[in-house]
């Protein structure tokens, strides 16, 4: 991994520090994860290969990164005022969940290039007919971004409901 790689990990950490510090759900707070995961997929997604098992490895990891996703964001908590809108606060499950997720992209990376995990990675690679470096660079890309996309997703979605539900009661008063 290279600077700007361990700074695009850090800046999603740091996404994760705003999470839990919680706060009322505006356009900002919609806008900036979009930019961030627009810059990351042009960054990195200069190809996505699907020759032999390639698409089934970005597939299963994009699969993956949606799941840490949704259970993050059903495991932030989201809840509606009258008079201050909708808030979300992640918890230490949702952040858990969110750094797992980075965590086990960087140790992944790093076993692969500083250990004698390598050669696992090269033997599977070649038995799954992964056809080169650019194919795991697709996948764990497509991971981070499903898992952004599906968090935020899923927190808007609950959003709304926390938002229906206040209307509800408000016409039942």
């Amino acid at each position: 991994m290279n600077t700007t790689e361990y700074c695009v990990q850090l800046v999603l950490i740091l996404l994760v520090v705003r999470q839990i510090k919680g706060g009322r759900l505006d356009l900002a707070g919609l806008v900036l994860p979009i930019v961030l995961i627009a810059a990351t997929a042009a960054y990195y997604l200069r190809s996505i290969p699907t020759g032999g098992g390639d698409l089934a490895l970005e597939l299963g990891l994009a699969a993956l990164g949606a799941g840490l996703g949704i259970a993050a964001g059903f495991t932030t908590r989201v809840w509606a005022t009258r008079d201050e809108g909708v808030h979300a606060k992640a918890g230490l499950v949702a952040a858990a969940l969110w750094v797992g997720g980075i965590g086990a992209r960087v140790v992944f990376v790093l076993a692969a290039e500083h250990t004698g995990f390598g050669t696992v990675v090269a033997d599977f690679s070649r038995d799954q007919q992964i056809t080169g470096s650019q194919a795991w660079v697709a996948a764990f890309v497509l991971m981070a971004l499903s898992e952004a996309v599906a968090r935020l997703v899923t927190v808007r979605l609950r959003a709304r409901t926390a938002q229906r539900r206040l209307a509800a009661l408000d016409l039942a008063a």
